[in-house]
């Protein structure tokens, strides 16, 4: 009864207040629309020098582009520059090709128990990556000049079993695309493999021992599928980099690209128009092998969460940013909120 009149008599309490709205206000970011005026203005620039026109300089009445896009245009789909674009793809191609198959090799010889296959494949890996792939291709390219005999294969200081005239075996193609490039270029891929296979967790390989796997067969079905979505990546950046790379062999007088461009500037005494006309083929075979990295990188991580390369649109929203998106600070609010209100 004490309570019940103590409870009647007491100040009634007062009602929730509704909590303050929380007002987010924009942030102002000056400084990247600043950056965007200049980036603009640079671009501008850019454009305006590239289509601009200047007097003729033979001396003749008119105007002429700047950049001669008129050849260029000419250039672009003529007869000749066919089979070049085609050795540079094929060059690309072998290059790679031993380069691949020369990486697995020397990147599993790297994670051997065998101190010797060790040691070997460090050594390769060490002298190829240490000397310009410039002189590599050079130094083969001249090789059969200190042979003035047929070389052989056989015991060391007794007997033959295969003779070969070192002109004939080591011609110019073999040794800028296999010798050169490729033996390079497996230096690169060892490391990019080896960096694979330890991506794969231990218990892994484990696991495959104790069902009686090989070791060979532990790494063709288990290690390298799932190195591979480590390996693909960088492989197609080694790709995209060889076949640029096959321009060093325009040096030693191969009509690639490079060296289709050398000759026409021999010829014509203007080297910007075939430069920029390989630039743009340069550019679209580069395109085409993206896009296949792109396709074979989807491939190797299916069924991986959160690695997905996601799709041409998303890629692309995340190469320009957040450029337009608006960002929001709590301008007030509340020490406390209780409920929804």
């Amino acid at each position: 009864m004490t309570q019940q009149a103590g409870s009647a008599g007491s100040e009634p309490t007062a009602p929730r207040q509704r909590p303050e709205a929380i007002r987010a206000v924009p942030v102002r970011h000056p400084g990247r629309w600043v950056t965007g005026a200049v980036l603009l203005l640079l671009v501008a620039m850019i454009v305006h020098t590239l289509v601009s026109r200047v007097p003729n300089p033979t001396g003749a009445k008119g105007e002429v582009w700047r950049f001669s896009w008129n050849e260029v245009g000419s250039y672009l789909f003529s007869p000749s520059i066919f089979p070049a674009a085609e050795l540079t793809i094929w060059l690309t191609i072998l290059a790679m090709g031993v380069g691949i198959v020369g990486g697995v090799i020397i990147g599993t010889m790297r994670l051997s128990a065998n101190p010797l296959l060790k040691g070997i494949a460090f050594l390769y890996a060490w002298f190829f990556r240490g000397t310009p792939v410039l002189v590599q291709i050079f130094f083969w390219y001249n090789i059969a000049s200190v042979y003035s005999s047929p070389v052989s294969i056989g015991i060391p200081f007794g007997h033959a079993f295969w003779f070969a005239d070192p002109n004939k075996v080591i011609t110019g193609f073999i040794a800028v695309s296999v010798l050169g490039l490729g033996l390079n270029e497996a230096a690169y891929m060892s490391e990019i493999v080896r960096a694979g296979l330890l991506s794969v967790d231990a218990g892994q390989i484990e696991a495959a021992q104790s069902l009686g796997m090989r070791r060979l067969l532990t790494l063709r079905r288990v290690v390298l599928p799932q190195a591979m979505r480590v390996i693909i990546p960088p492989t197609g950046n080694e790709v995209i980099s060889m076949l640029k790379t096959t321009s060093l062999a325009g040096l030693a007088g191969m009509i690639e690209l490079y060296g289709w461009s050398q000759a026409v500037a021999t010829r014509t005494f203007q080297p910007i128009p075939p430069l920029i006309t390989i630039s743009l083929w340069y550019l679209f075979m580069t395109t085409v092998l993206s896009i296949g990295q792109y396709f074979v990188e989807r491939h190797y991580r299916r069924g991986v969460a959160g690695q997905s390369p996601g799709t041409f649109t998303e890629l692309w929203a995340m190469s320009i940013g957040r450029w337009g998106r608006a960002d929001y600070a709590v301008a007030a609010a509340p020490a406390t909120v209780e409920g929804r209100g």
